[in-house]
């Protein structure tokens, strides 16, 4: 177990082909430094369980010793209590770490008394750490690496060392990290309640993906996105949908009606003017609510007020259990 310092000084990258002029940066001149709040952040290994000699360790298991991530227990959570657990997606060639530290997710988790998991993904040969999400994005270099695997191992061991409520198990993510939210929303569709995908879409290919059980989706994106577009793109000639097309393919999966509907605004970027979010919803889901927030002229990376993100995203996670 090892305890993590509490300044993160942000380096976000965009899902991006893995060239430099395609690279998305902050430095710390073009935003303030964001910290994570020190609370209790543990890494969660092999080492943090005691193995006996004779125990053969499950693939699950394996994944977990391979690739450690960080669980934050909230501040004053209860031993008797089954806690929310919210799984963050970092970007391509982020980390964990440096995801929260944009977000600010561990000050939610304190407020509103979730479990917070940090993975990270695997780091290729470029250096960048990425998830394998789908076709488009974004395994530029085709590591044989199953994300879905790794991430339903997350559950398990958060499962075997805390009381986790089994339907309130979410996934956060930001680009490549969103890509990868809306792949366990197809493949691991029995676990997922709901998700909060920002700046990161679903496979272009509708067939691919084919959930067993419902899940609620929020797509969070900006029209001025200049990496993972607004209406769709490709990276590399692999094509992605676009944010308004990927609901419309939940919106069918989830059997709601195609009118899609404002249902109010959100003033979540501290230097766009107004309420710049628009939240729209598909009517009459029969399995999962499917909701487009759009970022009126919103970038790939903005400047976000922490506390109304995070503060919209638990509360669309929360009003989604599973049935």
């Amino acid at each position: 177990m090892r305890v993590l310092g509490s300044t993160v000084v942000l380096l976000l990258v965009g899902c991006s082909a893995p060239m430099p002029s395609a690279m998305v940066v902050f430095d710390a001149g073009s935003m303030p430094m964001q910290t994570v709040d020190s609370g209790t952040i543990t890494e969660m290994d092999a080492g943090s369980t005691p193995v006996d000699a004779g125990q053969v360790l499950d693939a699950g298991t394996s994944l977990i010793a391979a690739r450690p991530y960080v669980l934050r227990v909230p501040t004053g959570a209860s031993a008797t209590a089954s806690l929310p657990l919210v799984i963050l997606l970092h970007g391509y060639g982020a980390s964990g770490a440096i995801q929260n530290g944009y977000f600010g997710l561990s000050a939610e988790a304190d407020r509103s008394n979730f479990l917070l998991a940090l993975p990270d993904g695997t780091t290729d040969a470029s250096g960048k750490r990425f998830w394998n999400a789908s076709d488009a994005c974004c395994n530029f270099l085709s590591v044989p690496v199953d994300d879905v695997a790794y991430l339903n191992a997350i559950i398990d061991d958060v499962q075997a060392k805390q009381r986790v409520d089994p339907k309130r198990i979410f996934l956060v993510g930001h680009s490549n990290g969103g890509f990868m939210a809306h792949r366990m929303a197809c493949d691991a569709s029995s676990r997922i309640a709901a998700i909060v995908s920002f700046a990161g879409v679903a496979f272009k290919d509708v067939t691919r993906c084919q959930p067993t059980s419902p899940v609620a989706v929020a797509q969070l994106h900006g029209t001025a996105d200049e990496t993972v577009t607004f209406t769709g793109g490709d990276f590399q000639g692999v094509a992605f949908p676009g944010a308004a097309e990927t609901q419309r393919a939940w919106a069918t999966r989830n059997g709601c009606g195609m009118t899609l509907t404002e249902t109010g605004r959100l003033d979540l970027v501290t230097n766009l003017a107004g309420d710049e979010t628009k939240v729209e919803r598909y009517s009459g889901c029969q399995r999962g609510d499917v909701e487009l927030w759009t970022i009126e002229n919103g970038t790939h990376i903005p400047s976000f007020s922490q506390t109304a993100f995070t503060g919209a995203v638990w509360r669309f996670l929360s009003a989604h259990p599973k049935p």
